[in-house]
């Protein structure tokens, strides 16, 4: 999908992103796939729950962001309460590249089209540094956690089960 210049998002606007919150870091091109949170973990070899899944959900339709630990899943009910939606849903592949402009798999905590409601899973304070999508499904970055906070603006919650 294409951004209001005409062009696709990518890991310059996550550097970008990045370097305009004073954080510095260093992009991990992954040999093998990371399309998925297990195939990210491995890839590094780093704990599963380090990796952090970028999830858009769908909160009463409006978008929110979810960042969550590789080893978790959303649970919805809990989401809803912490919320005081109704109905929450994942977003199709189509919605999360029309709101963040990055494709399913590749998406990163920060550098979005627009700035996005962000909730950060409490269980990734486990990890001193987690890693997320830089953008791209094979690019990572590595970041503290108390940076990560800091450089989204997210809540931290408890809102998934292992």
């Amino acid at each position: 999908m294409l951004d209001s210049e005409g062009e696709g998002r990518g890991p310059e606007a996550v550097r970008q992103a990045l370097t305009a919150a004073g954080v510095v870091v260093s992009f991990i091109p992954l040999q093998q796939s990371g399309r998925t949170a297990p195939l990210a973990a491995q890839a590094l070899g780093v704990p599963l729950g380090s990796i952090v899944k970028s999830l858009l959900f769908l909160a009463d339709g409006q978008a929110i962001l979810l960042l969550v630990a590789g080893d978790r899943r959303v649970a919805t009910d809990r989401l809803k309460g912490l919320l005081r939606v109704r109905r929450v849903k994942i977003a199709d592949a189509r919605r999360v590249e029309e709101e963040t402009g990055f494709p399913v798999g590749g998406v990163p905590p920060v550098g979005h089209r627009h700035p996005l409601p962000t909730w950060i899973d409490r269980s990734l304070e486990r990890f001193e540094t987690v890693y997320a999508a830089a953008g791209h499904p094979d690019i990572l970055f590595a970041i503290s956690f108390s940076e990560l906070v800091r450089v989204t603006g997210g809540q931290v919650a408890d809102f998934t089960n292992p």
